[in-house]
C-alpha cells in the first residue's frame, strides 16, 4: 500500500521503528451529529496539542481531549479551537485580533519524531495514531462543532520530513519527485526536504491535502506554518526584513510559492466559504490577507509576530520603570493597512521552543512556593499577576 496516500500508519516498536501503512477501512463510517459554527465576527483562539494535553507523563488520546479539554475551552470563552503543534492563545476581531492564542489543534498529521511537535509530517494523510482512530479525531471535531467551537488545523506545507522509509522523501526512488533537486530542496536550518511548488503533481497533492481534512474531518480552516520559508527563495534565512518593497517585489521572492499560497486560499474558500486561514509569516508581506482577485494572497488573518517578542525582550532586558510606553504602543497596532492581525502574548515559539513562559519569566521558581490562596501573596508573585493579566 502506498505509504503517501495511506489513512493510517502504526508503529510496532517489536518489528521496526518505521511507521507502516495498515489497512483501514472500519465497518461502519463516523455518523456526524453537528454542523460548523456560523461565521464569527471575532475570534478568539486556543492553540492545543492532543498529545500533551493530559497532567500525565504519557501521550493524551483524541477521546481525552473531547471528554476534559474541550469543555474547559468552552468554559474559558474561547469559540475557536487550533488543533496545533502547542499551546499560545489569540483573541480577535475584524480589524484586529487580540490572540490568547489557543483553540487550534496541533501535531495530527503522522510524524514519525515526537519532539518535533508535529512539524516534521511523514505522512501527510494519516491522523496521527498515536492519540487513537480517524474515526476518534472526527468524534473530537463534531464534539466541538456541537459546542459552538470552530476547529483549525496547524498544516505545514512550507517543508516535509526528510525519512525515506516511513515520509515521501525519494518516493519514487529520486530526491526530486516532490521537491527540489539537489541543495535546492533542502532546508539548512530545519534538516527538512523543501516542495517543488511549479509541478503541478506537488500542487495537486498539497491542494488534495487541504480538501481531504475539510471533507473527512470537517475542520473549518488552517493555520500555515512557515509561509516566510515559502515565500522567499532564502526562506528568511539570515534575512533581516528593513520593509522595503524591494524585498516583497524583487528576485528573492518564490513565485511559484507565492501561487500555491494564492490556489490554496482560493480552494480553502470554495469548499467552505466561512472556512479561516492563518498566515504564520514574519517578513510582512503585504497583500497576505488581501483577497487573490485584488492580487492578494487571500489569508484570512496573519499573526503579530513582534508582540511576543516585544513581551518576552521587556522582561528579559528592562525593569518595569524603564518600558517605553510608546514603543509597547507602537508594536501592539503597528500592523499592514485592511490586513487582519491576531496578536498574541505567547506561542509554542515563546514557552517551549528554546525559551519559558510569560508566568515563569515574570515569577519564576516563586510559583512553586508562594502562590497559594491560604497564605499571603508575595510582591513577586503580586507584581506578576498583575503584569500577566495587563499582557493578556
Amino acid at each position: 500500500m502506498s505509504m503517501m496516500l495511506s489513512r493510517r500508519v502504526t508503529q510496532d516498536l517489536s518489528v521496526s521503528p518505521v511507521y507502516d501503512a495498515i489497512y483501514w477501512d472500519p465497518p461502519q463510517k463516523y455518523q456526524w451529529k453537528n454542523k460548523s459554527p456560523p461565521p464569527l465576527d471575532a475570534v478568539k483562539v486556543y492553540e492545543a496539542h492532543v498529545g500533551i494535553s493530559t497532567s500525565e507523563g504519557r501521550v493524551g488520546t483524541y477521546k481525552e481531549f473531547t471528554a476534559n479539554v474541550l469543555p474547559r475551552i468552552k468554559a474559558l470563552g474561547y469559540n475557536v479551537v487550533q488543533l496545533s503543534k502547542t499551546d499560545p492563545r489569540f483573541n480577535t476581531n475584524s480589524t484586529y485580533i487580540l490572540a490568547d492564542l489557543p483553540s487550534m489543534t496541533v501535531a495530527v498529521m503522522e510524524h514519525a519524531y515526537y519532539a518535533s511537535f508535529g512539524y516534521q509530517i511523514t505522512n501527510f494523510f494519516c491522523a496521527s495514531s498515536r492519540y487513537g482512530t480517524p474515526e476518534e479525531l472526527m468524534e473530537l471535531v463534531d464534539v466541538a462543532h456541537g459546542m459552538g467551537l470552530t476547529v483549525l488545523l496547524d498544516v505545514v506545507h512550507s517543508h516535509a520530513c526528510k525519512n525515506v522509509l516511513d515520509g515521501i522523501n525519494m518516493f519514487d526512488g529520486t530526491d526530486h519527485c516532490y521537491f527540489h533537486e539537489g541543495p535546492k530542496g533542502k532546508h539548512e536550518l530545519w534538516d527538512s526536504r523543501l516542495f517543488n511548488y511549479g509541478h503541478h503533481e506537488v500542487l495537486r497533492f498539497l491542494l488534495s491535502n487541504l480538501r481531504f481534512f475539510m471533507e473527512q474531518f470537517k475542520f473549518d480552516g488552517f493555520r500555515f506554518d512557515g509561509v516566510t520559508s515559502m515565500l522567499y527563495n532564502h526562506h528568511g534565512i539570515g534575512t533581516g526584513f528593513s520593509g522595503g518593497y524591494h524585498e516583497y517585489f524583487g528576485p528573492g521572492v518564490d513565485e511559484e510559492g507565492v501561487t500555491y499560497l494564492m490556489l490554496a486560499n482560493q480552494l480553502v474558500h470554495k469548499i467552505n466559504p466561512h472556512a479561516i486561514s492563518i498566515a504564520e509569516d514574519v517578513s510582512g508581506m503585504p497583500g497576505l490577507c488581501r483577497p487573490t482577485i485584488e492580487g492578494g494572497l487571500g489569508f484570512d488573518y496573519r499573526l503579530s509576530m513582534a508582540v511576543p517578542d516585544m513581551w518576552i525582550k521587556l522582561l528579559k532586558e528592562k525593569t518595569d520603570e524603564d518600558w517605553d510606553l510608546g514603543s509597547i504602543c507602537f508594536t501592539l497596532t503597528n500592523r499592514r493597512y485592511r490586513e487582519k492581525s491576531i496578536c498574541y502574548c505567547e506561542s509554542h515559539d515563546q514557552a517551549l521552543v528554546g525559551d519559558k513562559t510569560l508566568a515563569f519569566w515574570l515569577m519564576d521558581k516563586e510559583m512553586y512556593t508562594n502562590m497559594s490562596d491560604l497564605t499571603p501573596f508575595t510582591p513577586v508573585i503580586d507584581r506578576g499577576l498583575a503584569l500577566h493579566k495587563m499582557i493578556r
